[in-house]
């Protein structure tokens, strides 16, 4: 069942909802009652987010972000509670099911749910706090100015009278909402919430198993299914023989799901649909499939990687062109030349996907642990033949995300699948599934050129990048290099004459968004290129660095992305210093540093490395933080380190291979990630800022590789400029 924006206030107050405000992206706040009520359209501008003031004065905050252990239910309530003047513990923060008419942007990536939601959620607060200041004003008949609100409750400084939220609401709903330009916000000096730590929300239920995961979702009447998928990307089954599968006790039917028509993100199968997960693994196993491996049979990393080098020694599109690159370099005084490589990545989260779809005929009820419940959404919709405002989706806690949970493959087979069904069906993909049909990082080659003058400064940088882009996978026509350039057409260091050029390399290996997107494999062709040339000019990694980040009085960002070269100068200082940089180590000890902007936040690492003969050990990292204004400082801590154990698993381990066409990893014995007798120390320092926040997620990862590259090369003179690291005895 469907209801309007009207109706869904007015059933909010019929259940004591007292005061309800609707909050956006961009514009003004308003009385959720007052927005296009009744309309048969969405709203042009809908709202992102719902606070709830109950007569108890409990606060409901109703939010559409995705919370996949990033603490974002915590960090927002603490944004709330923090300008409406009431305890942390009086918000509770509830996952809003999609609904267009309701919300708007509901997708979670991107490192963006605090840099979006900060200053809106903050003025949604003070707007309570003075409704409630004004309603007991007018209640005593006194001056706005001669009351205070303190923990959820208005007292009159003069007569020391007291009314509660609660005791207030009534006659707040009643008031016109203060312009939200003009509503006073805090000074970030008073704040009793917003950067102190704070204990997660969502860490009890984790602990004491009720939390609810997408693949925990139980529904009456619930049927399990798994899909038997063509190894070969592209392939499909030319012909199955189900008895064998039908034969297992607890299997229901067996058939086919085909791809979807001019769809990417399909890949067909056959579906074996059963009373249990096991039920349905077994009966998967018992199919006999033929298989038409299709077009993409012949696709091999070797020949991907040919076609990488190839084209990274190839000019291409020139992204970025500044000064006259080519007079500088047949005139440098020293030139440098190196070749980065970075292989495909699978995602690896730890729980595999999985979703339960309730196909009713007229409409549908969908639970998921998606990153974007409005793609999840618009697929369900669309192959059951439905309107997309006839799909609820209840987006669940998800066990890992970093990108892959925005993808609407699952989704699409498990309507498939129950359409056919005719019962609630959860699809559950194993391990090998999402190993070996996953949405990869796409792979990479960068061939980079510069020189140096004679007194030891930079004065050409060429990076030609070669990729397998995402935005070349999804939409050929589109410019492929749109979401493979970040951190690189940005390369923040003062060097007077800069190329960038982008060369798109076809495959049919799926890529999409994998945590930091393409700012994972510039970063480290950009950090550890920098570092060439600073031992190329003779310098100090970090002296060399801090000379070229240099902010001129007139310095203006070119872009929303280009970054500060002070802010990011500010955190390689901070990193070296608690690192104690240019202190000397032992022998076969070395330390390497990097730093990088990505997000909104500027991070720099230094890592600590032993080398002994033909191996080495990751002993430390020390990591400098400047995301903005901080919220939560345990969560920037927790974000932090969780993006340096997954940075440091690409960097040492993990590698997705493919031979005729087919991934050759399927589980976690080949492709490893860090186990925790293998992670280093982690330092975590924070800067303290009153700027926007950044994010918080991604921008973690991308030093990480490159700080271990050079500290590898600080203890034993070797370059390693291909991922995963392999050194030479």
């Amino acid at each position: 069942m469907t209801i309007n924006r009207r109706q869904f206030v007015k059933r909010g107050a019929a259940a004591g909802a007292g005061l309800m405000i609707g909050v956006r992206l961009t514009g003004p706040l308003a009385w959720a009652q007052e927005s296009d009520a009744g309309a048969k359209k969405p709203a042009p501008n809908p709202f992102i987010a719902y606070v709830n003031v109950r007569p108890d004065g409990h606060i409901s905050l109703i939010v559409a972000k995705s919370e996949m252990g990033q603490g974002i239910k915590t960090g927002l309530a603490m944004i709330l509670a923090e300008e409406a003047e009431v305890d942390f513990n009086a918000v509770s923060v509830q996952q809003a099911d999609t609904r267009p008419d309701l919300y708007a942007h509901l997708g979670t990536g991107g490192s963006g749910s605090t840099m979006e939601n900060f200053t809106p959620l903050r003025r949604a607060g003070a707007t309570v706090r003075e409704l409630m200041i004004t309603a007991a004003a007018s209640r005593w008949n006194v001056p706005s100015a001669e009351c205070h609100a303190k923990q959820g409750t208005v007292v009159h400084l003069k007569s020391s009278r007291k009314a509660t939220y609660g005791e207030l609401v009534d006659a707040a709903s009643k008031l016109p909402l203060p312009d939200q330009e003009k509503v006073h916000l805090k000074n970030a000096s008073d704040f009793k919430l917003i950067g102190h730590a704070t204990p997660r929300v969502d860490v009890p239920s984790k602990v004491n198993g009720s939390a609810q995961f997408g693949i925990d979702v139980r529904v009456p009447e619930m049927l399990f299914a798994m899909v038997a998928r063509c190894p070969t990307f592209g392939g499909k089954p030319s012909h199955f023989n189900a008895e064998k599968a039908k034969a297992v006790s607890g299997v229901h039917d067996v058939f086919e799901i085909p791809a979807l028509p001019g769809d990417k993100f399909t890949a067909g199968g056959i579906a074996v649909v059963a009373d249990s997960t096991w039920a349905a693994m077994k009966g998967r196993e018992a199919l006999e499939i033929t298989w038409d491996h299709g077009t993409a049979a012949s696709e091999s990393s070797d020949g991907m990687r040919e076609a990488l080098r190839t084209a990274a020694s190839t000019p291409g599109k020139r992204v970025r062109n500044d000064g006259d690159v080519d007079a500088v370099l047949s005139n440098g005084a020293r030139k440098v030349e190196a070749l980065y490589e970075l292989p495909l990545l699978a995602h690896a989260t730890m729980e595999p996907m999985n979703i339960t779809v309730h196909a009713r005929g007229n409409d549908a009820e969908v639970w998921a642990p998606t990153q974007s419940p409005d793609w999840v959404q618009g697929t369900v919709a669309q192959v059951l033949g439905l309107k997309p405002e006839k799909v609820i989706v209840h987006t669940t806690l998800m066990g890992g995300g970093f990108g892959r949970r925005y993808m609407a493959d699952f989704p699409a087979e498990a309507a498939q699948i129950a359409k056919v069904a005719g019962k609630p069906v959860q699809l559950v993909w194993s391990r090998e599934d999402d190993m070996t049909h996953d949405f990869y990082r796409p792979a990479s080659c960068h061939g980079m050129r510069g020189a140096v003058d004679a007194n030891g400064h930079p004065t050409a940088w060429v990076h030609t990048l070669a990729s397998t882009s995402i935005r070349g996978y999804w939409d050929p026509k589109a410019s492929p290099e749109s979401q493979e350039v970040g951190g690189a057409k940005e390369m923040p260091y003062a060097i007077p004459n800069v190329r960038l050029e982008f060369n798109p390399v076809a495959s049919a290996v799926p890529r999409a968004w994998w945590r930091s997107v393409e700012n994972s494999f510039n970063g480290f062709a950009v950090e550890s290129f920098i570092d060439e040339l600073a031992a190329a000019a003779g310098k100090d990694p970090v002296e060399f660095r801090k000379n070229l980040l240099v902010k001129s009085a007139n310095w203006k960002p070119k872009s929303e992305d280009d970054p500060d070269p002070a802010r990011l100068r500010a955190v390689l200082e901070l990193a070296a210093a608690k690192a104690g940089w240019g202190k000397p180590l032992p022998k076969g000890r070395g330390r390497g540093v990097a730093a990088f902007a990505s997000f909104g936040s500027y991070f720099a690492e230094v890592a600590e490395v032993t080398v002994k003969g033909g191996e080495f050990k990751v002993d430390r990292i020390v990591a400098a933080v400047d995301c903005g204004q901080i919220v939560n400082p345990e969560s920037v801590r927790s974000q932090t380190e969780g993006a340096i154990i997954y940075g440091l698993s690409a960097a040492l381990k993990n590698e997705i291979t493919i031979k005729n066409g087919a991934v050759e990893q399927t589980n976690f014995d080949g492709y490893d990630p860090i186990r925790i007798n293998e992670a280093p120390e982690i330092e975590v320092y924070l800067v303290s800022s009153q700027e926007d926040p950044g994010g918080m997620g991604e921008p973690g990862l991308p030093p990480l590789a490159p700080a271990v590259a050079n500290a590898i090369f600080a203890a034993t003179g070797q370059r390693l400029r291909k991922l995963p690291f392999q050194l030479k005895a």
